[in-house]
């Protein structure tokens, strides 16, 4: 059977850009596509923070209703935005070779701020908490919207600066010169990299799509996934995760972080274990966390957001 795969993407111009990157690498393998943008509610409500929308894969949502209805026959998404539990019937299908993990401070070409008061933007409770945690004396302010309607605000505003993802500016050339990288702050879960759904019961999109993943990704944002599932925490906790894999030892380092909201509490693990280890790495790294006073914390943090 041959069909045109219907990719089912976001509107902004990121997203299209992810879209069209496994377009083209599905049409390199000889495969027919179509891109499908749809707007998701995410996009369309900037006035509230996320965690105020109370919804899980905001970003996602719309995508799985329009593969589940038949309407797209696959979905791209930056992973970090993907619930760790997808719907019922959708699977992951491919991750594709992972990006920059970096966050990054847009300025405004005087970091003077830094030493002393400062007014920081971004929509991120993980970026909050760890600004607050390093620049307790700063103002941090809720920032929303595609890559392109954030960059617009931060200059148009009296703030000094905002986080950014480092990957995403970079895929549509948006990353300006006044950037420092903040190599202290933990990325999300997966940040970087791609994921790719289908339907469980395509067989034609599963099999083109599984040409596209790369396993080494996939390994390190599984591990980094499980660690947020674990903890419990949606994309609404102040939750960083990292692994790599070192090729010449063939070993994993893992780095997770767990923050109170406002910084002041943090909970930090770093194990490196070999590579036969990676399946539950995730997993023993979220329950010592949990046992060490991080349970505490995260049920502090849920009754927090609900008020």
């Amino acid at each position: 059977m041959t069909k045109t795969i219907r990719i089912g993407t976001r509107d902004s111009e990121l997203a299209l850009w992810q879209a069209h990157t496994v377009q083209h690498q599905l049409q390199q393998l000889g495969y027919s596509t179509e891109i499908v943008a749809v707007k998701s509610t995410g996009d369309i409500i900037l006035d509230k923070p996320l965690y105020e929308l109370g919804i899980t894969g905001i970003f996602t949502k719309t995508l799985d209703v329009a593969m589940i209805s038949g309407q797209v026959d696959i979905a791209v998404h930056s992973m970090k935005d993907v619930p760790t539990a997808l719907p019922k019937g959708i699977v992951q299908a491919a991750v594709l070779e992972r990006a920059n993990t970096v966050d990054i401070l847009v300025h405004k070409g005087n970091l003077d701020f830094l030493t002393g008061n400062g007014t920081i933007a971004t929509g991120s409770l993980r970026r909050q908490a760890q600004w607050l945690n390093k620049y307790p004396n700063h103002t941090v302010v809720d920032l929303r919207g595609n890559v392109n309607t954030r960059m617009q605000k931060l200059q148009e505003s009296n703030w000094d600066g905002a986080v950014f993802a480092a990957a995403g500016l970079e895929r549509i050339n948006l990353k300006p010169e006044m950037f420092i990288d903040l190599d202290w702050m933990i990325p999300a879960p997966a940040q970087g990299a791609m994921m790719v759904v289908a339907m469980e019961n395509d067989e034609f999109s599963l099999d083109a799509l599984a040409q596209l993943n790369h396993i080494e990704t996939e390994i390190c944002t599984y591990i980094e996934r499980q660690f947020l599932r674990t903890l419990e925490g949606g994309c609404t906790a102040p939750i960083g995760a990292l692994a790599k894999y070192n090729e010449i030892e063939d070993t994993l380092h893992f780095q997770g972080v767990l923050f109170s909201l406002d910084g002041s509490q943090k909970f930090e693990i770093n194990k490196t274990v070999d590579i036969s280890e990676w399946k539950k790495l995730g997993y023993n790294a979220a329950q010592e966390i949990l046992t060490n006073g991080g349970s505490v914390l995260m049920a502090d943090i849920k009754l927090k957001l609900k008020k």
